[in-house]
């Protein structure tokens, strides 16, 4: 039993450093476990629907939404390997890290590399713009002319950000680098690697089961996931209570368990995300692997209380578009013009 209380816990750099460093360490055959129930489903299941469509079962197709939950653990994975958290071995998390990349059409080094942004400064006002939702606050929408407020109403419109957005991304926008011309030639080598692996992984299923049923099959598995993975990623920091602030008032510790949300899904849920939900417990330690999050929770359940979002309250989180600084929350624009 943990002796340190919630407010210590809650408040304390140092408590939670020395806490969390003992989850920090993978089971490595529980990852190569993890690693097969994950992908040799999704590919069974990728393979069944492709046989329904060939023989006008269309009921198979029905297959297609496992598939799409299969392909968002997958992610997750991806994403673990990213902060070398999967296997703590670099050159196997890199390497496991870009093969999955094709899968998720997701270039590895270049999304390594905007996702750490992201964790160095979530939740930071004056550091926006690279591995996370364009947030403006209330004086910054208000500043905008016409033109501006309605690009970004349809920027932040439901069926931009969970529908047209995925498939925007996914699809078209990871093929380049886009952002990182900077950054030397390792995003241009991981970007164009990946689109090789997806051009040739293309080829071969075409080859082996005609372009119509690669196009009815993968496609919608990857526009699911996609849509899937970005609502995650919404909900786990546009929260009716996140924490937002400027410079010099931003605190990693503070921005880490309060600007991310515990995302408290079904058990079922949980498994196809990889626990990424307990994304408050993530951004403290990105070290913890996946399946090591719940121990955290059962050890600690003071952090159960800390920015819990339920399935139901996720739904109301589509609204939020604006930070208010006075009322430090989200609020709707309907909430923004009202205060006005």
């Amino acid at each position: 039993m943990n002796m340190i209380s919630p407010e210590t816990a809650a408040n304390s750099k140092r408590a939670w450093l020395k806490i969390l460093a003992r989850y920090k360490k993978p089971d490595r055959r529980r990852s190569a476990i993890e690693l097969a129930i994950t992908l040799i489903p999704f590919v069974a299941l990728w393979a069944l629907s492709s046989a329904a469509y060939s023989y006008g079962h269309w009921w198979g197709l029905t297959l297609i939404v496992p598939a799409a939950g299969f392909l968002v653990r997958i992610f997750m994975i991806q994403h673990d390997c990213g902060h070398g958290s999967f296997f703590a071995n670099r050159y196997a998390d890199d390497w496991i890290g870009r093969a999955l990349g094709v899968l998720t059409l997701t270039p590895y080094d270049c999304w390594r590399r905007a996702h750490a942004t992201h964790h160095a400064s979530a939740g930071n006002l004056d550091e926006r713009g690279m591995g996370d939702i364009r947030t403006l606050t209330v004086a910054e929408y208000r500043q905008l002319s016409w033109p501006g407020r309605l690009a970004y109403r349809l920027y932040r419109h439901p069926l931009v950000m969970f529908g047209l957005g995925p498939i925007w991304l996914f699809i078209f926008e990871q093929r380049l680098p886009v952002g990182m011309m900077r950054g030397g030639l390792t995003p241009w080598v991981s970007s164009m690697a990946t689109n090789l692996g997806i051009a040739l992984a293309a080829v071969t299923l075409i080859w082996l089961v005609g372009p119509g049923a690669f196009l009815v099959v993968h496609l919608p598995i990857v526009i699911l996931a996609g849509s899937a993975g970005v609502w995650l990623f919404y909900v786990q920091h546009q929260f009716e209570e996140t924490e937002w602030a400027k410079d010099p008032d931003w605190e990693f510790q503070r921005a880490a368990l309060h600007g991310s949300s515990y995302y408290d899904l079904p058990p079922v849920l949980n498994w196809f995300t990889g626990n990424i939900g307990v994304h408050h417990v993530h951004h403290l330690s990105a070290k913890v692997p996946c399946y090591r999050l719940p121990e955290v929770l059962r050890d600690y359940p003071e952090l159960r209380r800390i920015g819990r979002v339920t399935l139901l309250d996720s739904l109301r989180c589509v609204k939020l578009a604006l930070w208010d600084e006075n009322r430090r929350k989200l609020v709707s624009f309907r909430e923004a013009r009202l205060a006005a």
